[in-house]
């Protein structure tokens, strides 16, 4: 059950905590009651996706529109000096000088200011955005974003299902599909250490080499990567052939939170050790 807390509305986390969270701006310990939350709530989780979703479309967007034709910092540093020595030197009065405002005429001095100090706030403040480093929570990297990979599955009886062991249903995905989900992900310059290119649902369990099946699996420096969810994937298959669970319910459990669902299935909260 949750505390009482001043950031949770009817025991729901405010947007404004679920924002912070996707920035990383939360402390450890905010940062952990959320994710229990998260795990327990799905308006929250639902929520939060939506926001990721908007995020990712928003940096998209923004590199779209904007990287080729954004200037570099030199050049409107340079233009700002052109100008202060032109101003410098110049012996005319400028018509913006005369004009009056609030019943008298500013002086130059003032009215210089003006424009040079919102050039240099604008200069700060993209350098500030491009440049402050972003951090995501561990568990939110290594779910997939559910408008992106909500998952996809082929037709199969349980006869195809449980003919041969899941580890040799899943082969690698071509590298023009590779860099295309790394592209929907907004992934550049990934090297082939970093993610692999994983299923949702896995081949084993009826899933298909799909687009929307198919996301970035963090590899490195993760509680829960790659070798975690391989190590459900083979316990799912397993409990499938052996009549303990049925084929439907894994594929929506493996694809709504795989990490709920791994917490489900080997009773603990933590991965347990596995070979990389």
């Amino acid at each position: 059950m949750l505390h009482k807390n001043p950031h949770l509305s009817a025991q729901h986390i405010s947007d404004e905590d679920l924002v912070r969270s996707a920035d990383g701006e939360l402390t450890s310990k905010r940062a952990a009651e959320l994710g229990a939350h998260l795990e327990a709530c799905w308006d929250c989780r639902a929520r939060m996706e939506a926001i990721h979703s908007t995020i990712t479309g928003f940096v998209r967007a923004h590199h779209a529109q904007f990287d080729g034709r954004l200037p570099r910092f030199t050049g409107p540093r340079a233009l700002l000096r052109a100008r202060l020595a032109e101003l410098g030197t110049e012996q005319r009065v400028a018509w913006w000088k005369r004009v009056p405002l609030f019943g008298f005429a500013l002086p130059r001095q003032v009215v210089i200011a003006f424009p040079l100090m919102a050039i240099a706030i604008g200069i700060f403040w993209f350098r500030h955005i491009s440049e402050r480093p972003r951090t995501v929570p561990l568990d939110q990297a290594a779910i997939p974003n559910r408008s992106l990979t909500p998952g996809a599955t082929r037709p199969v009886t349980m006869g195809e299902v449980c003919s041969v062991p899941q580890e040799e249903v899943i082969g690698d995905v071509s590298i023009s599909l590779r860099q295309e989900v790394l592209q929907e992900y907004g992934i550049s310059n990934a090297r082939p250490e970093d993610y692999e290119i994983d299923y949702l649902i896995a081949p084993g369990l009826g899933g298909t080499e799909d687009l929307h099946n198919l996301w970035p699996e963090p590899y490195r420096d993760r509680l829960w990567n790659a070798h975690v969810k391989d190590a459900l994937e083979e316990r799912l298959h397993e409990m499938v052939c052996g009549g303990e669970l049925d084929l439907h319910t894994a594929q929506r459990e493996i694809a709504t939170d795989w990490i709920a669902a791994y917490k489900k299935y080997f009773h603990t909260n933590k991965p347990l050790p596995v070979s990389s």
